[in-house]
């Protein structure tokens, strides 16, 4: 038996319906069910749902053999763990944004970005020469600036209506992401054969 770990909510809704799709599942866990586990009726996988932050640590962990989760979410981390499919998934990306006036080159001390990815931050503000203090939220990223607590975000955008609608305008993207099949090393290995088959279904 394979065992996935995928994020709650709606990644993990288009997830199932991907593997009934492919075969891999014969129904779909119940709606509504408060389970955290389901187990497929021919007991070839069984999945695990998990906060989307912690997918990665539970495949790393080897309690999943495998996982979906944004690519934001593994680069942030650094997660030793293989990632052979994209399935094209929830697409979104990581942005700079601000008021329509900041100019990121205007000041000369510290830039103050709220963000709930620090790594990824940290890395474009240096690649730009910028110094910056990280202000690390996990909700609500678009107040910030708006209150004063920071000079602009970094922050997933998908419509980008959620800026517009707090008078922030995108800058630039930082991060293109899109979810990923991810493979704990030991298991991609000791499971090659099952794993196998489950990454070229998916990948056709």
């Amino acid at each position: 038996m394979l065992t996935l770990a995928l994020p709650k909510g709606r990644l993990a809704e288009e997830t199932a319906l991907l593997l009934l799709s492919k075969g891999w599942l014969k129904t779909l866990p119940s709606e509504g069910s408060k389970e955290l586990t389901y187990v497929s009726e021919d007991k070839r996988i069984r999945l695990l749902f998990v906060r989307s932050q912690d997918v990665c640590t539970y495949v790393e962990e080897a309690a999943a053999d495998a996982g979906i989760v944004g690519w934001d979410i593994l680069k942030e981390g650094g997660f030793d763990l293989i990632a052979p499919v994209d399935l094209k998934l929830g697409a979104c990306r990581l942005s700079l944004a601000s008021f329509p006036d900041f100019d990121l080159f205007a000041k000369r001390s510290k830039v103050r970005v709220a963000t709930k990815y620090p790594n990824l931050t940290r890395e474009y503000f240096f690649s730009k020469g910028i110094s910056c203090e990280i202000i690390k939220l996990y909700g609500s990223i678009e107040l910030a600036p708006i209150v004063g607590l920071s000079d602009c975000i970094v922050d997933l955008v998908s419509t980008g209506g959620t800026l517009k609608a707090n008078g922030l305008k995108e800058f630039e993207s930082i991060l293109y992401s899109t979810a990923r099949f991810v493979c704990n090393r030991s298991s991609f290995y000791h499971k090659h054969t099952e794993l196998r088959s489950l990454i070229e279904s998916l990948e056709n």
